[in-house]
């Protein structure tokens, strides 16, 4: 059945191949037990709860043998594909080649998350889409650099080269809201080279000469990476009503 609708619809779709090696888990990252659940769930239900997504999609690896929760632990709107790629960026344009063959509208417009985002609320997410529905281009949650910065000399012992100005400067988080289409599109000009220089979904818009929407996030929405921020996110969950 196809999707396309005579309106845009919105769409969550999740990497969630990765290993998460930095984490020092013994599985891959999203699949760690946080207060009670796998980190990954806490991140499709926090996603579920947001009432303009229609559906959600997320990208595995192709060999995973995770045993998902059913019953009302897993929302009936999301789906999972297993196609993910050696790279986020390949899971990604993978995913959205998926959705484009289910009959997703290229006009649709798809919100790209990390997995490991096990914070983030409905609440910015809705701002995100009620701020870039319009939008010719998309944007993403965003952060404005608080702290100073540094560039680190070459060398076994860092040491600092210079102070960077952080005025103007934005730490990216996600989700990260384009059509589905210029994304799949962008996203396959890139491909032959690896995805070379691709480190999120901005970056290839980037690539075409737009310019995404900067929206306000939260420190709150930190993606889950080392080992202290495993007890931090599970303090923070823990602790809500």
């Amino acid at each position: 059945m196809s999707l396309t609708s005579a309106h845009p619809r919105f769409h969550a779709l999740i990497p969630c191949a990765g290993t998460g090696s930095r984490a020092g888990t013994p599985m891959p990252k999203q699949y760690q037990t946080v207060a009670g659940q796998p980190m990954v769930m806490h991140t499709v239900q926090a996603l579920a709860q947001v009432q303009q997504i229609a559906q959600g999609w997320l990208v595995l690896s192709p060999d995973d043998d995770f045993v998902w929760p059913n019953g009302a632990l897993w929302p009936e709107r999301f789906a999972r594909l297993n196609c993910g790629g050696a790279t986020r960026a390949e899971s990604v344009f993978n995913g959205l080649g998926a959705m484009l063959a289910a009959g997703v509208d290229p006009q649709d417009w798809v919100l790209v998350h990390d997995a490991a985002r096990c914070l983030v609320t409905p609440e910015a997410v809705s701002l995100l889409i009620k701020t870039c529905q319009d939008d010719p281009v998309g944007g993403l949650l965003a952060l404005p650099l608080p702290d100073t910065l540094k560039t680190q000399t070459q060398g076994d012992v860092p040491r600092v080269e210079t102070t960077v100005p952080r005025e103007g400067k934005w730490l990216a988080q996600t989700p990260q809201m384009f059509r589905v289409g210029p994304l799949h599109q962008a996203l396959a000009q890139v491909a032959a080279s690896g995805f070379a220089g691709i480190t999120d979904e901005a970056s290839a818009m980037e690539r075409q000469g737009l310019s995404p929407r900067l929206v306000p996030g939260s420190a709150m929405n930190l993606k889950v990476t080392y080992p202290a921020d495993f007890a931090f996110a599970e303090a923070v969950l823990k602790a809500k009503p």
